[in-house]
């Protein structure tokens, strides 16, 4: 515990009938009593320990105070808690929770690791270590969906999507983005979903120079995914679905050799697909004349771009907007496909729904802080991303869990406010570890319910 023994009281004396005194004088106290569900829950994945294992450890060993996991450990778990930055080791030194987490005694364990020695093991990751690990997040993604629905499996949806990474300062490989206005990153996210479940769950977590385009890595990222994939469900057909920055020749043709495999990628308009659309054009302006109100209408083609080296159905949405104090809009969309299905259905019920990976790229950045890569050093930043990646795979089985058991689905920052900061009072005795919790903790039936799911007992 910290050196000090005196505390600092503080004193209200007008607010109340009676004067009142804050004292910081709980030893074995924290506020962060939930986040023990963070560790049932890794113990379901196997995720830290399989990532710890994945990286090289190149220090000396008579000067080790902290292994591996435990440095692993301690910022994955501190990045779910709400602790994103290195800086925060030295306020998370002495609590008593996140020593249990990393696998140390509350009370008389050694202190965390402190800041220069997470930027030490951040930064002297490799290409190798990076590769390893990003492959192990994807193996334990996929294995753990593999154990919970078996066989019951009929399609696998890839989506792959872009978002930028504001960059402030000297960090390596950022460049300035003229459509986002800003140097950045441009990190690249996979997610998967099964068959008709709404959760779209992170398996994958590129980050990538300011200055390429959507589909630099794509291909390398797909070859890693999609063997992982058909080695846990061989006979699952796999849809994958992309934006159109994506929709490159080399993309289209890797993806139309791959067995089983069906694709629905966004395509840009040029003038020849806009003549090709025009009896679609046509017909949506006839019906928007008719019934003075906004519509769609859909149709097909079949188009081969002068790079590309075939021929391939492209499904065409004419759309006209007429909102009341707005001006009509025209918005006219393709999407490049392998399906048969019709139309309507291919664009609204396939495509459309690929836009919920961008409410997950949200929640990454805005609750998981994946976006605080302020390193010097490329890799550094990397392994950052890699680590606020497991931290959203651990929220993520903690929210599957929640839904399970009460139909809840929390956002990641809901999940951490009402479920892991929770005030806790330890006591250690020779046999066991014991939580005070409050009594009047508002969450407390929910807090237990999902303790049981992932492994408490009463």
């Amino acid at each position: 515990m910290p050196d000090q023994t005196t505390t600092d009281c503080l004193s209200f004396p007008a607010l109340f009938s009676k004067p009142i005194h804050a004292h910081f004088d709980q030893d074995l106290a924290s506020s962060d009593g939930g986040a023990i569900l963070l560790k049932a829950a890794d113990k379901h994945i196997g995720l830290t320990p399989a990532l710890s294992e994945a990286l090289a450890d190149r220090r000396q060993p008579g000067k080790v105070k902290h292994q591996l996991n435990e440095l692993l450990s301690q910022r994955i778990y501190g990045i779910a808690a709400g602790y994103p930055d290195v800086n925060d080791a030295a306020r998370l030194a002495h609590d008593p929770i996140h020593k249990m987490l990393v696998g140390r005694d509350p009370s008389i364990g050694q202190t965390l690791a402190s800041q220069p020695t997470l930027s030490r093991f951040e930064n002297t990751v490799s290409r190798s270590d990076l590769l390893n690990a990003g492959y192990v997040l994807a193996d334990r993604v996929i294995s753990r969906h593999r154990r919970r629905l078996g066989k019951r499996i009929r399609r696998i949806t890839l989506d792959i999507d872009v978002s930028h990474d504001p960059t402030h300062g000297q960090q390596q490989l950022s460049f300035f983005h003229g459509h986002y206005d800003t140097y950045c990153y441009l990190p690249l996210f996979a997610f998967l979903a099964f068959n008709n479940e709404p959760e779209q769950y992170l398996c994958a977590a590129l980050l990538r120079p300011g200055n390429v385009s959507d589909k630099v890595g794509t291909i390398p990222l797909l070859r890693r995914l999609l063997p992982l994939i058909r080695k846990r469900f061989p006979k699952t057909r796999i849809l994958v679905r992309l934006d159109g920055g994506f929709c490159a020749p080399e993309v289209l043709d890797f993806l139309d050799s791959l067995p089983r495999v069906d694709y629905v990628v966004g395509y840009a308009k040029n003038s020849v697909l806009e003549g090709m659309a025009f009896d679609v054009v046509c017909e949506s302006w006839h019906r928007y004349y008719a019934n003075k109100a906004s519509t769609k209408v859909y149709g097909e083609c079949e188009y081969k771009a002068g790079t590309w080296s075939e021929e391939r159905r492209v499904i065409i949405k004419s759309e006209l907007l007429d909102y009341p104090g707005r001006d009509m809009k025209e918005n006219l969309r393709f999407v490049v496909t392998n399906l048969k299905l019709s139309p309507r259905r291919l664009y609204e019920r396939v495509y459309c729904v690929r836009g919920d990976a961008e409410n997950r790229i949200k929640e990454l950045k805005c609750d998981l802080q994946v976006d605080r890569t302020s390193c010097s050093r490329f890799l550094a930043n990397q392994m950052r991303v890699l680590m606020s990646a497991a931290a959203y795979v651990l929220m993520q089985e903690l929210r599957y869990q929640l839904a399970r058991c009460c139909g809840l689905r929390y956002q990641a920052g809901t999940l951490r406010e009402r479920l892991l900061k929770v005030g806790v009072r330890i006591v250690v005795s020779v046999r066991r570890i014991v939580f005070h919790l409050p009594r009047s903790y508002p969450f407390s039936d929910l807090w237990s319910q999902l303790a049981i799911r992932i492994g408490a007992v009463r």
